[in-house]
């Protein structure tokens, strides 16, 4: 297993549009927005990939890094303590669960940080880089 890490802000409103967040929707491919299942992240464009990563360390250095660039910026303040996010992905991930934090930003900013198990036990989309599943 390997492990592929997805980021998306944006208008905490675009969200209510469902219809792009579901992969049997034609415009799911070319949609910004994050989907509806974790899984089917894996059903985006390789391009949407930030990093891939062989070990779930690796995995949630890469969150941490990711959720402290906009720590400041959180609405309302930090709610969760990123050291208990860290532990339950740390749990998770080499588990096969995926892991998905989404946070409220100031001015209606909405954050997803993810990272999807590859292959994924809920979904069968292909590895998105190509990769052989195991």
């Amino acid at each position: 297993m390997h492990w592929h890490a997805y980021l998306w802000t944006g208008a905490g409103t675009d969200r209510a549009n469902e219809a792009e967040r579901r992969p049997n929707s034609p415009d799911f491919a070319t949609s910004p927005l994050p989907p509806m299942r974790t899984g089917d992240w894996l059903a985006k464009p390789a391009a949407r990939v930030a990093a891939t990563f062989e070990e779930a360390g690796q995995a949630t250095t890469w969150m941490a890094a990711e959720y402290t660039k906009t720590r400041d910026q959180l609405h309302p303040p930090e709610e969760l303590p990123l050291e208990g996010r860290l532990d339950s992905a740390l749990d998770l991930l080499p588990r096969g669960v995926d892991v998905q934090w989404g946070e409220w930003l100031q001015s209606g900013r909405f954050l997803t940080i993810g990272v999807i198990c590859c292959p994924n036990r809920h979904v069968t989309h292909p590895c998105p880089i190509r990769r052989p599943s195991g």
